[in-house]
């Protein structure tokens, strides 16, 4: 029988993870490990650039299309991943003031 989720690569994120998914502090280091070992074969599985081979890897497929919760830790680190890649990203400003919409308006209850 073949191996849930076999792959020879390493899995990386630079584009949201550039430093490394433990260096980043939003993944424990157990998960982290998770995501670079196997995590190529979850992405190939959720884009679904590959067909489920076993059991485990067909529910991990319904995981990802959300036909079901996640039970196993491989899926509850993918649902991890992908919710932290699709939030969205918070916009600071050099000044430390609220950001403003471009051509909104200030409205004010005082009088000038």
């Amino acid at each position: 029988m073949a191996e849930s989720f076999s792959t020879t690569n390493r899995f990386f994120d630079n584009k949201f993870y550039p430093r490394g998914f433990s260096r980043h502090g939003d993944f424990t280091i157990k998960e982290a490990q998770l995501l670079e070992r196997l995590g190529f074969a979850f992405n190939e599985l959720n884009l679904g650039k590959r067909e489920p081979a076993t059991e485990a890897e067909k529910q991990f497929v319904e995981v990802c299309r959300g036909q079901r919760e996640p039970a196993t830790e491989e899926e509850r680190v993918w649902t991890k991943y992908m919710g932290r890649i699709n939030r969205p990203r918070r916009f600071h400003t050099l000044s430390g003031g609220k950001p403003q919409m471009e051509g909104a308006d200030d409205y004010s209850d005082s009088d000038d």
